[in-house]
Protein backbone atom coordinates (compact mmCIF):
# COMPACT_ATOMS: atom_id res chain seq x y z
CA UNK A 1 0.00 0.00 0.00
CA UNK A 2 1.59 3.17 -0.80
CA UNK A 3 2.35 6.04 1.78
CA UNK A 4 -0.87 7.78 0.88
CA UNK A 5 -3.18 5.10 0.89
CA UNK A 6 -2.22 4.41 3.90
CA UNK A 7 -2.71 8.05 5.00
CA UNK A 8 -5.71 8.00 3.63
CA UNK A 9 -6.48 4.83 5.06
CA UNK A 10 -6.00 5.71 9.11
CA UNK A 11 -7.68 9.32 8.43
CA UNK A 12 -10.92 7.44 7.72
CA UNK A 13 -11.10 5.73 10.40
CA UNK A 14 -10.99 9.15 12.27
CA UNK A 15 -13.57 10.84 10.60
CA UNK A 16 -17.39 10.45 10.14
CA UNK A 17 -18.95 9.91 6.48
CA UNK A 18 -22.62 10.08 5.41
CA UNK A 19 -23.70 9.35 2.34
CA UNK A 20 -25.22 11.98 -0.11
CA UNK A 21 -28.91 10.96 1.04
CA UNK A 22 -27.75 11.44 4.53
CA UNK A 23 -26.28 14.95 3.55
CA UNK A 24 -29.54 15.88 1.43
CA UNK A 25 -31.53 15.00 4.56
CA UNK A 26 -29.04 17.02 7.45
CA UNK A 27 -29.69 20.17 4.92
CA UNK A 28 -33.34 19.82 5.17
CA UNK A 29 -33.61 20.30 8.75
CA UNK A 30 -34.63 23.26 10.35
CA UNK A 31 -30.84 24.00 11.47
CA UNK A 32 -28.80 22.56 8.71
CA UNK A 33 -25.22 21.98 8.85
CA UNK A 34 -22.50 24.12 7.52
CA UNK A 35 -21.78 22.74 3.95
CA UNK A 36 -18.11 22.88 2.93
CA UNK A 37 -17.53 22.43 -0.58
CA UNK A 38 -13.23 22.23 -0.51
CA UNK A 39 -12.64 21.92 -4.53
CA UNK A 40 -11.12 24.41 -7.01
CA UNK A 41 -12.82 27.32 -8.71
CA UNK A 42 -12.98 25.66 -12.34
CA UNK A 43 -14.34 22.89 -10.33
CA UNK A 44 -17.11 24.24 -8.69
CA UNK A 45 -17.64 26.68 -12.16
CA UNK A 46 -19.52 23.23 -13.28
CA UNK A 47 -22.00 23.08 -10.47
CA UNK A 48 -22.46 23.10 -6.63
CA UNK A 49 -24.83 22.31 -3.69
CA UNK A 50 -26.55 24.94 -3.07
CA UNK A 51 -26.30 27.14 -0.11
CA UNK A 52 -22.47 25.78 0.30
CA UNK A 53 -19.52 27.69 1.34
CA UNK A 54 -16.74 27.04 -0.74
CA UNK A 55 -12.67 27.41 0.16
CA UNK A 56 -10.85 25.48 -2.02
CA UNK A 57 -8.76 22.82 0.16
CA UNK A 58 -5.26 24.51 -0.45
CA UNK A 59 -6.61 27.81 1.85
CA UNK A 60 -8.56 26.08 4.19
CA UNK A 61 -6.22 26.72 7.04
CA UNK A 62 -6.32 30.53 6.47
CA UNK A 63 -9.78 31.04 5.88
CA UNK A 64 -12.13 28.66 7.50
CA UNK A 65 -11.65 30.00 11.29
CA UNK A 66 -12.80 33.16 9.98
CA UNK A 67 -15.84 32.08 7.83
CA UNK A 68 -16.75 29.55 10.59
CA UNK A 69 -15.65 31.31 14.05
CA UNK A 70 -17.58 28.77 15.99
CA UNK A 71 -15.93 25.91 16.32
CA UNK A 72 -18.85 23.41 17.45
CA UNK A 73 -20.88 24.38 14.34
CA UNK A 74 -21.97 21.14 12.66
CA UNK A 75 -19.88 20.80 9.55
CA UNK A 76 -20.14 18.57 6.31
CA UNK A 77 -17.23 18.75 4.05
CA UNK A 78 -17.40 18.01 0.37
CA UNK A 79 -14.99 17.25 -2.71
CA UNK A 80 -15.42 15.90 -6.07
CA UNK A 81 -15.24 12.34 -5.07
CA UNK A 82 -14.59 11.96 -1.30
CA UNK A 83 -11.03 11.42 -0.35
CA UNK A 84 -10.09 15.16 -0.18
CA UNK A 85 -13.37 16.16 1.77
CA UNK A 86 -11.81 13.14 4.48
CA UNK A 87 -8.45 15.13 4.53
CA UNK A 88 -10.02 18.37 4.61
CA UNK A 89 -12.05 17.34 7.42
CA UNK A 90 -9.33 15.95 9.45
CA UNK A 91 -7.28 19.12 9.60
CA UNK A 92 -10.42 20.81 10.83
CA UNK A 93 -10.49 18.69 13.86
CA UNK A 94 -6.56 19.48 14.24
CA UNK A 95 -7.99 23.01 14.00
CA UNK A 96 -10.28 22.25 17.26
CA UNK A 97 -13.38 21.63 15.21
CA UNK A 98 -15.41 19.10 17.15
CA UNK A 99 -18.89 18.48 14.77
CA UNK A 100 -17.36 17.62 11.36
CA UNK A 101 -18.49 14.86 9.30
CA UNK A 102 -17.21 14.26 5.16
CA UNK A 103 -19.70 13.46 2.26
CA UNK A 104 -18.82 9.91 0.99
CA UNK A 105 -18.70 9.92 -2.79
CA UNK A 106 -18.20 13.44 -2.80
CA UNK A 107 -19.74 15.90 -5.54
CA UNK A 108 -20.43 12.90 -8.03
CA UNK A 109 -22.07 10.89 -5.95
CA UNK A 110 -24.51 13.70 -5.36
CA UNK A 111 -25.43 13.94 -8.97
CA UNK A 112 -25.65 10.19 -9.07
CA UNK A 113 -28.56 10.38 -6.76
CA UNK A 114 -30.21 13.09 -8.39
CA UNK A 115 -30.10 15.89 -6.16
CA UNK A 116 -30.58 19.01 -7.09
CA UNK A 117 -27.02 20.90 -8.94
CA UNK A 118 -26.38 24.66 -9.17
CA UNK A 119 -24.72 26.41 -11.56
CA UNK A 120 -23.57 30.06 -11.29
CA UNK A 121 -22.37 32.26 -14.60
CA UNK A 122 -18.62 32.05 -15.30
CA UNK A 123 -16.82 34.78 -15.04
CA UNK A 124 -14.50 35.78 -17.73
CA UNK A 125 -10.85 36.86 -16.85
CA UNK A 126 -11.16 39.69 -17.05
CA UNK A 127 -14.53 40.10 -14.52
CA UNK A 128 -11.92 38.12 -12.88
CA UNK A 129 -9.59 40.59 -12.40
CA UNK A 130 -12.13 43.90 -12.18
CA UNK A 131 -14.01 42.10 -9.14
CA UNK A 132 -10.89 40.76 -7.80
CA UNK A 133 -11.59 42.47 -4.47
CA UNK A 134 -15.44 41.24 -4.09
CA UNK A 135 -14.21 37.83 -5.02
CA UNK A 136 -11.73 37.94 -1.93
CA UNK A 137 -14.73 38.56 0.39
CA UNK A 138 -16.47 35.30 1.97
CA UNK A 139 -19.59 37.21 1.96
CA UNK A 140 -19.23 38.38 -2.17
CA UNK A 141 -17.16 35.02 -3.83
CA UNK A 142 -17.69 34.62 -7.60
CA UNK A 143 -21.16 33.70 -6.29
CA UNK A 144 -22.32 37.24 -5.26
CA UNK A 145 -20.28 38.67 -7.68
CA UNK A 146 -22.47 36.88 -10.55
CA UNK A 147 -25.65 37.64 -8.57
CA UNK A 148 -24.15 41.60 -8.84
CA UNK A 149 -23.88 41.14 -12.57
CA UNK A 150 -26.92 39.84 -13.03
CA UNK A 151 -29.07 42.69 -11.11
CA UNK A 152 -31.23 45.09 -12.29
CA UNK A 153 -31.50 48.68 -9.91
CA UNK A 154 -33.31 51.82 -11.27
CA UNK A 155 -32.23 55.02 -9.98
CA UNK A 156 -35.09 57.94 -9.42
CA UNK A 157 -33.02 60.76 -10.37
CA UNK A 158 -28.90 61.54 -11.70
CA UNK A 159 -28.63 64.48 -9.29
CA UNK A 160 -27.01 65.34 -5.62
CA UNK A 161 -27.99 61.00 -4.43
CA UNK A 162 -28.54 59.36 -8.00
CA UNK A 163 -24.47 60.99 -9.24
CA UNK A 164 -22.45 59.05 -5.64
CA UNK A 165 -25.01 55.98 -5.87
CA UNK A 166 -24.51 55.15 -9.87
CA UNK A 167 -20.88 55.46 -9.52
CA UNK A 168 -20.34 52.96 -6.74
CA UNK A 169 -23.15 50.83 -8.21
CA UNK A 170 -21.53 50.77 -11.58
CA UNK A 171 -17.78 50.15 -10.38
CA UNK A 172 -19.57 47.49 -7.75
CA UNK A 173 -21.10 45.74 -11.08
CA UNK A 174 -24.42 45.95 -11.45
CA UNK A 175 -25.57 44.58 -14.06
CA UNK A 176 -28.49 46.97 -15.28
CA UNK A 177 -28.65 50.46 -14.18
CA UNK A 178 -32.13 52.22 -15.48
CA UNK A 179 -31.37 55.93 -14.83
CA UNK A 180 -34.47 58.13 -14.77
CA UNK A 181 -34.39 61.98 -14.88
CA UNK A 182 -36.40 64.55 -16.83
CA UNK A 183 -33.69 67.48 -16.34
CA UNK A 184 -30.70 69.09 -18.02
CA UNK A 185 -27.37 69.81 -16.26
CA UNK A 186 -26.91 72.89 -15.24
CA UNK A 187 -23.54 74.56 -13.93
CA UNK A 188 -25.58 74.92 -10.29
CA UNK A 189 -25.36 71.34 -10.33
CA UNK A 190 -21.83 70.37 -10.74
CA UNK A 191 -21.16 71.64 -6.65
CA UNK A 192 -22.50 68.17 -5.79
CA UNK A 193 -23.76 66.46 -8.64
CA UNK A 194 -20.61 64.16 -9.58
CA UNK A 195 -21.87 62.39 -12.74
CA UNK A 196 -21.65 65.77 -14.59
CA UNK A 197 -19.01 67.98 -15.26
CA UNK A 198 -18.75 71.21 -17.71
CA UNK A 199 -18.26 69.78 -21.06
CA UNK A 200 -22.01 68.11 -20.39
CA UNK A 201 -23.74 71.23 -19.55
CA UNK A 202 -27.37 71.51 -21.48
CA UNK A 203 -26.67 67.78 -21.74
CA UNK A 204 -29.84 65.64 -20.24
CA UNK A 205 -28.73 63.96 -17.05
CA UNK A 206 -30.05 60.66 -18.69
CA UNK A 207 -27.64 60.65 -21.25
CA UNK A 208 -24.57 62.62 -19.00
CA UNK A 209 -24.73 59.85 -16.42
CA UNK A 210 -24.82 56.93 -19.21
CA UNK A 211 -21.70 58.85 -20.80
CA UNK A 212 -19.76 58.63 -16.87
CA UNK A 213 -21.08 55.13 -16.35
CA UNK A 214 -19.32 53.35 -19.56
CA UNK A 215 -16.00 55.52 -18.32
CA UNK A 216 -16.04 53.87 -14.81
CA UNK A 217 -17.58 50.01 -15.93
CA UNK A 218 -18.65 49.51 -19.75
CA UNK A 219 -20.02 46.32 -19.32
CA UNK A 220 -23.04 48.34 -17.37
CA UNK A 221 -25.85 48.18 -19.49
CA UNK A 222 -27.53 51.78 -18.54
CA UNK A 223 -31.13 52.72 -19.83
CA UNK A 224 -32.55 56.02 -19.89
CA UNK A 225 -35.43 57.11 -18.70
CA UNK A 226 -35.52 60.73 -19.71
CA UNK A 227 -39.23 61.08 -18.86
CA UNK A 228 -40.98 62.41 -15.57
CA UNK A 229 -43.12 59.48 -13.44
CA UNK A 230 -46.63 59.59 -13.36
CA UNK A 231 -49.60 57.24 -12.41
CA UNK A 232 -49.33 56.46 -16.15
CA UNK A 233 -45.89 55.11 -16.57
CA UNK A 234 -44.35 54.43 -13.29
CA UNK A 235 -45.97 50.61 -13.52
CA UNK A 236 -44.27 50.36 -16.96
CA UNK A 237 -40.84 51.36 -15.92
CA UNK A 238 -40.50 50.13 -12.39
CA UNK A 239 -41.37 46.67 -13.31
CA UNK A 240 -38.52 45.28 -14.83
CA UNK A 241 -36.43 46.06 -12.07
CA UNK A 242 -34.89 44.34 -8.86
CA UNK A 243 -34.53 46.94 -6.42
CA UNK A 244 -35.23 50.99 -7.03
CA UNK A 245 -33.49 53.43 -5.25
CA UNK A 246 -35.44 56.89 -4.56
CA UNK A 247 -32.90 59.72 -5.02
CA UNK A 248 -35.65 62.40 -6.08
CA UNK A 249 -36.17 65.28 -3.41
CA UNK A 250 -40.00 66.18 -3.74
CA UNK A 251 -42.71 64.34 -1.74
CA UNK A 252 -44.70 63.90 -4.97
CA UNK A 253 -42.28 61.86 -6.92
CA UNK A 254 -41.66 59.87 -3.15
CA UNK A 255 -45.55 59.25 -2.83
CA UNK A 256 -45.94 57.72 -6.03
CA UNK A 257 -43.03 55.87 -6.36
CA UNK A 258 -43.95 54.29 -2.70
CA UNK A 259 -47.26 53.37 -3.85
CA UNK A 260 -46.15 51.55 -7.50
CA UNK A 261 -43.78 49.71 -5.40
CA UNK A 262 -45.81 48.44 -3.06
CA UNK A 263 -47.99 47.52 -5.83
CA UNK A 264 -45.05 45.76 -7.71
CA UNK A 265 -43.70 44.36 -4.64
CA UNK A 266 -40.37 46.44 -5.27
CA UNK A 267 -37.89 47.47 -2.31
CA UNK A 268 -36.83 50.69 -2.51
CA UNK A 269 -33.60 51.99 -0.77
CA UNK A 270 -34.97 55.53 0.19
CA UNK A 271 -32.52 58.52 0.82
CA UNK A 272 -33.31 61.94 1.33
CA UNK A 273 -30.96 65.64 1.89
CA UNK A 274 -31.47 68.94 3.62
CA UNK A 275 -29.04 71.49 3.85
CA UNK A 276 -26.82 69.59 6.30
CA UNK A 277 -28.71 66.66 7.03
CA UNK A 278 -29.89 63.01 5.19
CA UNK A 279 -31.59 60.15 5.99
CA UNK A 280 -31.63 56.32 5.06
CA UNK A 281 -33.82 53.90 5.16
CA UNK A 282 -35.27 50.49 3.09
CA UNK A 283 -38.79 50.22 2.50
CA UNK A 284 -39.88 46.78 1.72
CA UNK A 285 -43.73 46.59 3.25
CA UNK A 286 -44.61 43.42 1.97
CA UNK A 287 -42.49 41.44 3.86
CA UNK A 288 -43.54 43.57 7.56
CA UNK A 289 -41.65 46.54 7.20
CA UNK A 290 -43.22 50.36 6.95
CA UNK A 291 -44.03 52.01 3.66
CA UNK A 292 -43.23 55.57 3.34
CA UNK A 293 -46.88 56.14 4.41
CA UNK A 294 -46.16 54.88 7.63
CA UNK A 295 -43.36 57.03 8.41
CA UNK A 296 -45.07 60.43 6.77
CA UNK A 297 -48.69 59.73 5.97
CA UNK A 298 -49.43 62.97 3.62
CA UNK A 299 -47.73 64.86 2.23
CA UNK A 300 -46.72 68.77 3.21
CA UNK A 301 -48.89 71.41 1.23
CA UNK A 302 -46.93 73.25 -1.32
CA UNK A 303 -46.25 76.15 1.16
CA UNK A 304 -44.65 74.00 4.20
CA UNK A 305 -41.53 74.64 5.14
CA UNK A 306 -40.97 71.03 4.55
CA UNK A 307 -41.31 71.14 1.31
CA UNK A 308 -38.37 73.30 -0.33
CA UNK A 309 -35.88 71.43 -2.80
CA UNK A 310 -31.74 72.21 -2.87
CA UNK A 311 -32.06 75.13 -5.37
CA UNK A 312 -34.22 77.46 -1.95
CA UNK A 313 -32.88 75.78 1.14
CA UNK A 314 -29.14 74.83 -0.07
CA UNK A 315 -27.23 72.00 0.38
CA UNK A 316 -23.64 70.99 1.58
CA UNK A 317 -21.74 69.85 -1.44
CA UNK A 318 -20.26 66.72 0.15
CA UNK A 319 -23.75 65.77 1.86
CA UNK A 320 -25.24 63.70 -1.01
CA UNK A 321 -21.67 61.43 -1.55
CA UNK A 322 -21.98 60.23 1.65
CA UNK A 323 -25.70 59.40 1.77
CA UNK A 324 -25.47 58.35 -1.94
CA UNK A 325 -22.70 56.14 -0.78
CA UNK A 326 -24.81 54.33 2.00
CA UNK A 327 -27.72 53.71 -0.64
CA UNK A 328 -25.55 52.24 -2.81
CA UNK A 329 -24.35 49.74 0.47
CA UNK A 330 -27.90 48.89 1.13
CA UNK A 331 -28.33 48.13 -2.27
CA UNK A 332 -24.98 45.79 -3.07
CA UNK A 333 -26.65 44.34 0.88
CA UNK A 334 -29.94 43.47 -0.42
CA UNK A 335 -28.76 42.23 -4.09
CA UNK A 336 -26.19 39.71 -2.13
CA UNK A 337 -28.30 38.97 0.72
CA UNK A 338 -25.51 39.75 2.86
CA UNK A 339 -25.56 41.58 6.44
CA UNK A 340 -28.54 43.97 8.44
CA UNK A 341 -30.77 46.42 5.98
CA UNK A 342 -32.01 49.56 7.24
CA UNK A 343 -35.58 47.55 6.66
CA UNK A 344 -37.75 49.34 9.65
CA UNK A 345 -35.09 51.92 10.60
CA UNK A 346 -33.98 55.39 9.69
CA UNK A 347 -30.57 56.01 9.61
CA UNK A 348 -30.12 60.14 10.54
CA UNK A 349 -26.76 61.92 9.72
CA UNK A 350 -26.06 65.01 10.95
CA UNK A 351 -22.93 66.61 9.08
CA UNK A 352 -22.14 69.23 11.33
CA UNK A 353 -22.07 66.98 14.33
CA UNK A 354 -20.75 64.54 12.13
CA UNK A 355 -23.28 61.76 14.28
CA UNK A 356 -25.10 58.86 13.06
CA UNK A 357 -28.20 57.59 14.66
CA UNK A 358 -30.21 55.15 13.57
CA UNK A 359 -34.29 55.32 14.68
CA UNK A 360 -36.48 52.36 15.14
CA UNK A 361 -39.35 52.48 12.42
CA UNK A 362 -42.40 50.28 12.51
CA UNK A 363 -45.40 49.07 10.62
CA UNK A 364 -48.02 51.47 10.68
CA UNK A 365 -51.61 49.36 11.52
CA UNK A 366 -53.52 52.48 10.18
CA UNK A 367 -51.72 53.08 7.35
CA UNK A 368 -53.65 54.38 4.20
CA UNK A 369 -51.79 52.12 1.71
CA UNK A 370 -49.99 49.15 3.10
CA UNK A 371 -52.64 48.68 7.14
CA UNK A 372 -55.40 46.79 7.89
CA UNK A 373 -58.13 48.62 6.32
CA UNK A 374 -56.04 50.25 3.20
CA UNK A 375 -57.73 53.11 1.61
CA UNK A 376 -55.58 53.78 -1.10
CA UNK A 377 -56.24 50.96 -3.95
CA UNK A 378 -54.78 53.19 -6.96
CA UNK A 379 -52.42 55.26 -8.38
CA UNK A 380 -52.82 59.02 -6.98
CA UNK A 381 -50.97 61.72 -9.04
CA UNK A 382 -49.92 64.54 -6.53
CA UNK A 383 -49.40 67.94 -7.40
CA UNK A 384 -45.58 68.76 -7.54
CA UNK A 385 -43.99 69.77 -3.81
CA UNK A 386 -40.41 71.07 -5.48
CA UNK A 387 -39.40 72.84 -8.65
CA UNK A 388 -36.23 70.51 -9.33
CA UNK A 389 -34.36 67.12 -8.54
CA UNK A 390 -31.37 67.68 -6.56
Amino acid sequence: MSTFNHLLSQTKKQIKEVSPKETHDLLEKHIPPVLLDVRETEEIEQGFISGALKIPRGFLELRVETKIPAKDTPIIVYCAGGIRSVLAAKSLLDLGYTNVCSMSKGFGGWKEEGFKVSNSPVLTPEQKVRYSRHILLPEVGEEGQSKLLNSKVLLIGAGGLGSPAALYLAAAGIGTLGILDFDVVDLSNLQRQILHNNERIGMSKTTSAKIAIAEINPEVKVIEHNTKLSSENIFEIIKGYDIIVDGSDNFATRYLLNDAAYFLNKPIVHGSIFRFDGQVTVLVPNQGGPCYRCLFPEPPGPDSDLAPNCAEAGVLGVLPGTIGTLLATEVIKLVLGIGESLTSKLLVFDALDMSLRTLKTRKNSSCALCGKNPTITTLIDYEEFCNRPS
